[in-house]
């Protein structure tokens, strides 16, 4: 037992006496070489930056909707007739968040398939004789086609009338918005001179993409072409850049309407967004047709937003493979792309390759609009990915913080998403990894960048077992 309590009493120094708890989750996860790893201060920030506003910090702190948005979109909902309007966007925004895509012809196919092939084993195993093959045969269509119906998820598409567009304000304009914002900031925060002109958003809705973009660069952009393939959607939009009044003229110049994306392929944007849109399209090659399309018109930086769930990054990373891949046969830029955020690499997805795949979102907290129904205070959380035209700098090579930050007694845990496509859990202290790392780790949140160099993983023996319980480690030092 002397060596299990030496053990104990090195990390109960950390932690403050958590026991042999503490010590089969911090003993066996400090992934950080010590005295290897350090702050990249290529930009020589550490000389005029506090550790609080390092350059990896790309969270916001609360998003708040623009005064003008947030007074139009009151005077719509006060004018709204009927009733519910809060039980029923609140059930809009329970049935988006758990909506899947379409599930295609070839998936089901192939899922009848796997089921006959199930179906018709158990039943034979249950037969005590030969069973005539047209009795077998249909038992087996039968059976397939209920489990079908039961685990096929039935896709329809959202009609956004007058009606159902209002709903959809009230229920997703202040959390949208804060998404989009949140988005949009990372290229702000880390290309500070990219100055876009033109800017193109699918699947446009309400119009949040162009109010969070004028506020990032108002100066700049000049056009702002939005495309929803419903007119009162659009129209609503439109209502909302001139104050909820067609008198009024529109807070926002330059904003044009469309129901369908520009023919020609040699026109390009200098950034186009599309947020919670592709989960909306009817099918898998629908959304590779519309994936290509849309990057063919990007001329800098591409921005996909959806929920934050498991089908919300699955069609994300859907969305990066087929780019990435640059398989397109129709381009007029030879400019191939690269992730900007909030992955550090180009490989594969890590967390999909996990027992327990959880997806990668990140959380923005934001003030609802003022309406009697909704809290001082929200949290919306969302996957994204940005692509850019060619290769970007050695900073992009900083890891993603993807788990929220646990700041403990002199340490620091950080789970990030690393350069070579692999996910570790840091430790980082002020003995082993330097004070300006430790200081930077600590002031970072869940989705910041942290500012490193050098990250490796220890050949830690134990980080593939499976956790002890308290007698298994009592009986193994005894």
């Amino acid at each position: 037992m002397a060596a299990l309590q030496s053990k104990v009493y090195l990390i109960c120094n950390l932690c403050r006496g958590r026991g042999l708890i503490t010590l089969r989750v911090c003993a066996r996860r400090n992934y950080i070489v010590a005295h290897e790893s350090q702050v990249d201060n290529s930009s020589e920030f550490l000389n005029s930056t506090p550790h609080r506003r390092h350059p990896g910090i790309t969270s916001l702190k609360t998003v708040q909707l623009p005064q003008h948005l947030e007074q139009a979109a009151q005077i719509l909902i006060h004018q709204a007739p009927g009733s519910q309007l809060a039980e029923r966007a609140q059930s809009l925004c329970n049935f988006l968040w758990s909506r899947k895509r379409a599930t295609g012809d070839r998936a089901i196919q192939e899922r009848a398939v796997e089921l006959e092939k199930r179906v018709r084993e158990r039943e034979q195993q249950r037969a005590e004789g030969p069973l005539e093959q047209s009795r077998l045969e249909e038992k087996v269509r039968k059976q397939v086609l209920s489990e079908l119906r039961k685990t096929t998820y039935h896709w329809k598409p959202l009609r956004y009338d007058e009606e159902l567009s209002l709903i959809y304000l009230a229920a997703r304009l202040d959390g949208g918005y804060a998404a989009v914002s949140r988005a949009l900031h990372e290229i702000k925060k880390r290309v500070p001179d990219f100055a876009p002109q033109t800017l193109l958003d699918f699947g446009s809705g309400t119009g949040t993409v162009a109010w969070a973009a004028h506020t990032m660069w108002g100066q700049s952009l000049r056009e702002y072409v939005c495309v929803d393939s419903s007119a009162s959607m659009n129209k609503l939009a439109d209502l909302l850049l001139r104050g909820g009044s067609e008198t009024q003229d529109p807070h926002i110049g330059g904003v044009y309407f469309r129901q369908f994306l520009p023919v020609s392929p040699k026109v390009q944007f200098d950034l186009v967004v599309s947020a919670f849109s592709l989960s909306e399209l009817p099918s898998a090659s629908e959304r590779l047709s519309s994936i290509q399309t849309l990057w063919r018109k990007t001329s800098n930086f591409l921005v996909l937003i959806e929920n934050g769930t498991k089908e919300g990054h699955s069609i994300l990373m859907e969305a990066r493979d087929i780019i990435l891949k640059g398989e397109d046969k129709v381009t007029h830029d030879p400019r191939r792309g690269s992730v900007f955020a909030p992955c550090p690499h180009d490989a594969p997805c890590p967390k999909l390759s996990e027992k327990i795949q959880l997806p990668c979102n990140f959380p923005q907290a934001y003030r609802p609009l003022q309406l009697r129904w909704n809290t001082d205070r929200s949290f919306e959380k969302f996957s994204f990915v940005i692509l850019q035209r060619g290769s970007g700098d050695e900073t992009n090579q900083w890891p993603r913080i993807v788990q929220p930050v646990l700041r403990r007694v002199r340490h620091v845990h950080c789970h990030l998403c690393s350069a070579d496509g692999t996910l570790q859990h840091a430790v980082v202290t002020t003995s082993k990894h330097t004070r300006d790392l430790y200081r930077c780790a600590r002031n970072s949140e869940w989705g910041d960048r942290l500012p490193v160099r050098n990250i490796k993983t220890e050949g830690d023996s134990e980080l593939n077992q499976p956790l002890q319980t308290e007698e298994q480690l009592q009986n193994s030092t005894e």
